[in-house]
């Protein structure tokens, strides 16, 4: 009997803890979590999505920006929050890179997140933290899927201008170099065509696809991948020269809602960039996971959270690497 008790004790010991190592689930092998500052900031994803909301509520169009900047920075050193830096010393901003130079925004709404939470969690919450449970609350605001986000990243001391202009894929890349670039980054075809689906909310500017319209090969010929009615509504406002900050949505059909109907224009032959209508002309499962999501929001929601959390965990600073930034835009002094 005895015997019997203490296997009991045992057995509901082994239980009581085994909540606990579940809740504790790292992913990508970098100790990131989803409960790290349960106990440090408690609230701080209602403070995140607070402002986050205020901000979408004023702006729509924020919801985009503010997923986009969780993308560039990602791809650029890992995510560590390296695009919020300004320019200071001997950092040189990312601000200024080709993709982001008079397209990157938000980063006023970023500003007010931290402010906040260092109100609430002073040193506590990292930047980076901050941009990847944004950028999950952007997409959930806009009608998208909600996954959990694995929080412990830490934020770098420096920012990679170099970095920024070449491994963010470009608007008018091949889908090779697209592809290339994922793959530096870890992530795969499937994480690539998934991930241009936050395409279905957001702009573009005109000079991002211009050369589609009038010299896609540099013949002087047009991109005739581009349906032609299309392409002679957006030539109205996107001329041969000027107007290279006219803004034009990438998913005309829904342009504020997150939905699968972004693919569903890749079919007609409507993707706005060159970066979204390859995914239909240049490789036969890139042009099949296309069909797939078209055809079935579900599966595309479900990709689409999984590849956020994948590319969440490029190269995070982790445990003492890094900082807590007091302030996004600059390291802290000591």
């Amino acid at each position: 009997m005895a015997q019997f008790m203490s296997y009991l004790i045992v057995l509901m010991s082994l239980l009581a803890i085994a909540p606990m190592c579940l809740a504790r689930k790292t992913y990508g092998g970098y100790g990131l979590y989803p409960q790290f500052y349960d106990h440090s900031c408690p609230h701080v994803e209602d403070i995140v999505n607070s402002v986050v909301a205020k901000a979408v509520a004023k702006e729509p169009r924020m919801a985009a920006s503010l997923l986009r900047l969780h993308f560039h920075d990602c791809f650029v050193q890992g995510c560590d929050a390296s695009l919020l830096l300004d320019s200071s010393g001997s950092i040189v901003s990312e601000k200024g890179s080709n993709p982001n130079r008079n397209s990157a925004r938000g980063f006023e709404v970023l500003d007010e997140i931290k402010a906040e939470v260092e109100k609430a969690c002073p040193n506590t919450v990292s930047c980076a933290d901050i941009l990847a449970l944004t950028a999950r609350d952007s997409t959930v605001l806009a009608g998208g899927p909600y996954w959990e986000v694995p929080l412990g990243r830490r934020d770098s001391r420096g920012a990679s201008l170099s970095g920024s202009n070449n491994e963010i894929p470009a608007p008018n890349s091949t889908f090779q170099s697209i592809l290339t670039k994922f793959k530096r980054q870890g992530l795969d075809i499937v994480d690539l065509v998934a991930l241009s689906g936050s395409h279905t909310i957001g702009n573009a500017r005109c000079t991002s696809f211009r050369q589609r319209l009038y010299n896609q090969a540099g013949n002087g010929q047009p991109d005739y991948t581009l349906e032609q009615s299309y392409a002679t509504e957006l030539r109205t406002r996107c001329p041969r020269s000027g107007g290279d900050q006219n803004l034009f949505f990438l998913d005309y059909e829904s342009p504020y809602k997150f939905d699968n109907s972004y693919y569903k224009n890749i079919l007609a032959c409507k993707g706005l960039l060159n970066s979204d209508q390859v995914l239909l002309t240049k490789d036969e499962q890139s042009m099949e996971l296309v069909k797939q999501y078209a055809a079935n929001t579900k599966l595309f929601f479900q990709h689409f959270a999984n590849s956020m959390v994948k590319m969440g965990n490029i190269s995070p600073l982790t445990g003492s690497t890094g900082e807590i930034r007091k302030n996004c835009r600059m390291i802290n002094s000591y």
